[in-house]
Formats: C-alpha cells, sequence, structure tokens
C-alpha cells in the first residue's frame, strides 16, 4: 500500500473582497486538481487557511486534518516577510500534534515574471510605456529585497527597464514611483503611458490602492476571479511543497 504524502496546506494573507476570495479559491482548486493528478494511488489532503482576515486561521485549517497527519504549509504568499518569518513560524512550531514543515513563499521566482508580463500584454502595454512593478511592501527587508528582485526579473523578460513602487512600510511609495515614470515619459518625450505591473495575488485593498497611485493602466493582479489559476502558480505552489516534503522528519 502506497503511503499517503503529506498534507498540502496553502495558507494565504486573507482578504474582506469578495473578487479576491473567488480568486484565491481558484488557486485552491486548481492545486487540489494538480496534487490528484501528481499523486493518484494515495492523494494528499489539500486545506485552504489564511494568517489574517479570514478564517479559518493556521491552528483551525491544521485541526482539520486527520489526527497526526503530517503537513507541509506552503505560503500563498508572494514574499517572506512577517508573515512568514514570524507568524507562520510560529504557528508551525506551535502544532506539537503532528509533523509540520514551512515551505518557502512563492517568490521571487521567474515563473511570476512570466504572469506579470502577460496581465502586462493583456492590459495593452505599449512599447514606449513606462512600467511600475506595484507591490504591497513590507517592514521586512528580505521581503524588499524579494520584490526588487522581482523587479529585475520582469525587466529581464520583458527587455525593458521596470520600476518598483511599494504601497505600505517601504519606499519609494507606489504614487512616488509613478509620478517619477511619468517625469521620465514626458522627458523621452515619447508620449508613453505610465503601467502598473500588478504584483498583488489577487483582487482586495491592496490591488484598490494600486489603482489610485495615478497610473495610467494598471494591469490585473496574478489571480483573477473569472480566469483560471495560471498554471505557473499552480507550479510554483507544487514545487514549494515538494521541496519542503523532502525536510520532513
Amino acid at each position: 500500500m502506497t503511503a499517503r504524502p503529506p498534507a498540502l496546506v496553502g495558507i494565504s494573507h486573507g482578504t474582506s473582497s469578495p473578487d479576491g476570495r473567488q480568486a484565491v479559491r481558484g488557486l485552491h482548486d486548481a492545486v487540489a486538481a494538480a496534487v490528484a493528478e501528481r499523486h493518484p494511488d494515495a492523494t494528499p489532503s489539500v486545506r485552504l487557511g489564511h494568517v489574517d482576515v479570514e478564517q479559518p486561521d493556521v491552528p483551525a485549517t491544521l485541526a482539520s486534518l486527520e489526527p497526526g497527519e503530517p503537513a507541509i504549509v506552503v505560503p500563498l504568499l508572494l514574499s517572506a516577510g512577517y508573515h512568514v518569518h514570524v507568524d507562520l513560524t510560529e504557528a508551525v512550531e506551535a502544532a506539537s500534534d503532528r509533523s509540520v514543515v514551512l515551505a518557502a513563499a512563492l517568490g521571487p521566482d521567474d515563473r511570476l515574471a512570466t504572469v506579470l508580463l502577460r496581465r502586462l500584454t493583456e492590459a495593452g502595454l505599449g512599447d514606449d510605456d513606462r512600467v511600475v512593478l506595484a507591490v504591497a511592501g513590507s517592514s521586512d527587508r528580505r521581503a524588499v529585497e524579494h520584490c526588487r528582485d522581482m523587479a529585475g526579473r520582469l525587466a529581464a523578460a520583458s527587455g525593458r527597464e521596470v520600476a518598483v513602487g511599494f504601497l505600505s512600510a517601504a519606499e519609494p511609495a507606489l504614487p512616488d514611483a509613478v509620478a517619477a515614470a511619468r517625469r521620465s515619459a514626458d522627458g523621452a518625450g515619447g508620449g508613453g503611458r505610465v503601467v502598473l505591473a500588478n504584483f498583488l495575488l489577487a483582487p482586495g485593498y491592496f490591488d484598490d490602492l494600486a489603482r489610485r497611485a495615478g497610473a495610467d493602466v494598471t494591469a490585473r493582479p496574478l489571480l483573477v476571479p473569472d480566469a483560471p489559476a495560471p498554471a505557473e502558480l499552480v507550479d510554483i505552489v507544487l514545487d514549494r511543497y515538494a521541496a519542503a516534503s523532502a525536510r520532513l522528519g
């Protein structure tokens, strides 16, 4: 009999946005389908929980598993900041009734740049447009560096310069980054627009802020409620799960 692999517990930030909740649920469902296809003889449990705003939280999500069932917690977060290094780390360490390993965050990863570029293309990115990567921001310098890393990856994927702007806790603030990009575009005399690459997982509070930051066009976030979850995101989740599974004692 094939041993059942550890549960995959995806933990998102959580949002009060109905569209955001639908989009994240779509990622969960796509991951569950991919896990079942990859492990047809012994399919692991797949759960969705949240680190903030929504329920179930991490302890409740782990408690929904079978008693003693091992688990891999995969942060459905784009960078590793406070929620990963503190909230999720503490929740995993507190799970004394089972073996639990915390996987890496989703980013940085070249596949996220692929999705970002696709969203920019959908938004009608022009040759003369200036691109600013809109990110949530963090007081954790490691998360900030992850976001700057993603700006570099998007620049490499798109073949153009990409600035970065933060919606909270870090500089430059997104409206300031948009204003600087507009001055650059005006100075070049090309008539290009300022277009935001939306490095947010799903619609919600930060997506609303990004759309008010003054850009001419704001691309959609990585997940949208009216479309399937990008295959690249599903693959990243499965890769993070597999890598953490190798560390499960």
